[in-house]
């Protein structure tokens, strides 16, 4: 997982198309505007930009698992800090996620300011794609428990260094392909993405609620923890969510 390609992994996954994105190789490619993707350094802009061209098709179904986090506290915080120091925990925080999302093959698909969501299985192939989401919620934590901690220290913010990311993780199908005439980058819709971000909004800081769908798919990571029954909005039974905490 995570390791450097020098092909675009979309394109050999999806079309199984040798596109060099570095090296020697590359370079042709990127005189004609095809470079690394901002979703993941391993995928190309053909991926990124270019669905119907890659799947002959507008919108596809694929198994997947999303995986969305935020920063707690942050619009409290926004009121009262530096704008400047806040523009800084936003940057830490996006690139300690995309450091995790990508470290297992996931893909930054969106990014909403204090916010992010990755798609897990599309376009790299990976076939334990819940065990590499919740492995990567992990990580998101840890990473940025350390690096709010540190910049806190560096500006001598206390209250920055009180700030947590809360990540929900829900697998199942879901819908991708372009959805809007005006923007030809794709995105995932459909009830697995919408379960995903009210798992999200209930997670607290430092915590991460699994599904118990993507927990069966990633049992060896979830053996022992524990369950909360949650009622989310626009999901009409509860959800017995497993709860992972950033301290163990």
């Amino acid at each position: 997982m995570g390791s450097t390609a020098r092909i675009c992994r979309g394109c050999w996954d999806q079309m199984h198309m040798p596109i060099p994105i570095r090296g020697p190789l590359a370079l042709p490619f990127r005189i004609c505007g095809i470079t690394q993707s901002k979703m993941n350094p391993n995928i190309c802009t053909i991926c990124e930009r270019s669905f119907r061209y890659v799947k002959k098709q507008r919108q596809i179904s694929v198994p997947a698992t999303i995986l969305f986090a935020d920063i707690r506290g942050y619009t409290d915080l926004s009121e009262r800090m530096d704008p400047v120091v806040l523009g800084e925990i936003v940057s830490v925080f996006q690139d300690q996620c995309a450091q995790a999302i990508w470290a297992h093959d996931g893909i930054v698909n969106k990014q909403m300011g204090d916010g992010l969501m990755a798609i897990f299985n599309f376009p790299i192939k990976t076939e334990r794609h819940a065990d590499a989401a919740v492995t990567a919620a992990i990580d998101i934590q840890r990473r940025c428990t350390s690096a709010l901690s540190a910049l806190a220290s560096r500006h001598g913010e206390t209250s920055a260094g009180a700030l947590g990311i809360g990540v929900g993780v829900h697998t199942g199908q879901v819908e991708i392909g372009e959805f809007s005439t005006l923007r030809s980058d794709f995105t995932a819709i459909g009830g697995v993405v919408n379960l995903t971000a009210r798992l999200e909004a209930q997670a607290a800081a430092g915590e991460i609620l699994v599904s118990p769908e993507a927990a069966v798919q990633a049992a060896g990571l979830l053996a022992g923890t524990a369950t909360r029954a949650l009622t989310l909005k626009g999901i009409a039974l509860p959800v017995l969510a497993h709860v992972l905490n950033a301290g163990g």
